[in-house]
C-alpha cells in the first residue's frame, strides 16, 4: 500500500474509531474553520490500510496514534518541510538473526562485496543509459548521444575493475556524463545545468533530491522487511545512521525518480511558480506545499506501473518490484552467490 503522506503544516495525527485522522493543530485556525463550517479533519484513513506514514515538517502525533501505529508495525518517517530525512519510528526489529549474521560475514568477503557492488552500479548505469536513449530517439541531440556512448563504454569496463574505489570512479564519471545528457531534456527556463545538492540550488535539483529521499525510504524499508540490516551495505560505505544497503538498492531506481521529475517539469504538473526563494544560503529555493502534493501524486502513480520482474517472471507494480529486488539481495547473502541482477528497464 502507498504511504500516508502528511504535508500540511501545523497539523496532528490522531486515532478516532480505528482511523488515522489528520487534523488542524492550530487553535485559532481550527476555531475559524468551525465558524465557517469547514472540517478541521483534513483526511481520514482506516488504520488497517496504513503501513507507513511520511511526515513533512511541523506535524505532531498523539500518544495513542504512536501506540496504534507501532502495534501494527507501521513505521513513521520524519522529513523536514522541504523533504530532507530526519529519522524514523519503527516497531520491533524483524527476528532474522541467521540472515543478518550471514550479511555481516559477507561484508568481510572482498570478492562478494565487489561483485555485489558491481551489480548495483551496472543496474544503475544501464537504466540511466536507457532513459537517455528513449528520450533521444526523436530529438537526436548530439550531447545526449555522446553521453549514451560514454556510458556504454563505462558499462563495458565495469567487469575489469578489481577494486571498489575504481568501480566508484567509473560510476562517478558515467553519472556525470548522464546528467550532461539529462539536462538537454529540460526546457532552458528550468536552468538545470548540473546535479547539485546540500543544498540543491535550482528547481530541478530540488525535485531530484526530494524524489530520491522518498524512494530511499522505500528501499530502506524493503531491505528491512526481508530481514536485512539496512545500515550494512556493499556499495555505500557503512557509516553511523546511514542506511547504506537501502542506498545500494536505491541506485538502480534513481532514474525512475529522474523520469518522474522530467515528466512533471515538461508536462506542467509542477511549474516554476511552485518555487520561491529561500530564507538562507542553506535553503536557497523552496518547493511549495501545493507543488509537493502534485509531485507526490505523480511519484505514486509511477510506483503503481507494472513491470515483468526478471526473476519472478510476473507482472508486478514497481513498488512490489523493489521488494523483490530486496529479496534477491537476501537470497544472495544466504547462498553466497555474489552479484545483483537489475530489472533491465527499457
Amino acid at each position: 500500500m502507498p504511504p500516508l503522506y502528511v504535508v500540511q503544516q501545523n497539523t496532528k495525527l490522531r486515532i478516532a474509531n480505528r482511523r488515522v485522522q489528520v487534523e488542524q493543530d492550530d487553535p485559532q485556525l481550527a476555531a475559524r474553520l468551525r465558524r465557517e463550517a469547514s472540517p478541521a479533519v483534513l483526511s481520514s484513513t482506516p488504520l488497517a490500510q496504513v503501513d507507513q506514514v511520511v511526515i513533512f515538517g511541523n506535524v505532531g502525533l498523539t500518544t495513542p496514534a504512536i501506540d496504534a501505529l507501532l502495534a501494527q508495525n507501521a513505521e513513521v518517517v520524519f522529513l523536514t518541510q522541504r523533504g530532507e530525512y530526519r529519522g524514523r519510528l519503527v516497531g520491533e526489529v524483524t527476528p532474522h538473526v541467521p540472515l543478518r549474521r550471514a550479511q555481516y560475514r559477507r561484508l568481510d568477503e572482498a570478492e562478494f562485496v565487489l561483485e555485489t557492488a558491481r551489480g548495483f552500479v551496472a543496474a544503475k548505469l544501464r537504466h540511466q543509459r536507457a532513459l537517455l536513449q528513449r528520450h533521444n530517439k526523436e530529438r537526436q541531440e548530439a550531447e545526449i548521444a555522446a553521453a549514451v556512448e560514454q556510458m556504454g563504454e563505462a558499462i563495458e569496463g565495469l567487469g575489469r575493475k578489481t577494486a571498489l574505489s575504481s568501480l566508484l570512479g567509473v560510476e562517478g564519471s558515467a553519472t556525470a556524463a548522464y546528467f550532461r545528457g539529462l539536462r538537454k531534456l529540460f526546457d532552458p527556463a528550468w536552468k538545470f545545468d548540473d546535479r547539485n545538492r546540500r543544498p540543491p540550488r535550482d528547481p530541478v535539483n530540488v525535485l531530484l533530491s526530494f524524489g530520491y529521499t522518498l524512494f530511499g525510504q522505500l528501499t530502506a524499508s524493503a531491505v528491512q522487511a526481508v530481514g536485512l540490516d539496512p545500515y550494512a551495505g556493499f556499495l555505500h560505505e557503512v557509516a553511523y545512521n546511514r542506511p547504506a544497503l537501502g542506498l545500494d538498492l536505491l541506485e538502480e531506481f534513481r532514474p525512475v525518480v529522474d523520469g518522474v521529475v522530467l515528466w512533471c517539469c515538461n508536462s506542467g504538473q509542477v511549474t516554476l511558480q511552485d518555487f520561491t526563494p529561500g530564507e538562507s544560503a542553506e535553503r536557497p529555493i523552496v518547493l511549495g506545499e501545493a507543488g509537493q502534493k502534485r509531485f507526490i501524486q505523480a511519484y505514486e502513480q509511477r510506483l503503481e506501473v507494472k513491470f515483468t520482474h526478471p526473476l519472478r517472471g510476473m507482472q508486478l507494480s514497481l513498488r512490489q518490484c523493489v521488494l523483490e529486488q530486496a529479496r534477491q539481495i537476501a537470497q544472495r547473502v544466504q547462498n553466497g552467490e555474489a552479484g545483483y541482477e537489475g530489472m533491465g528497464f527499457r
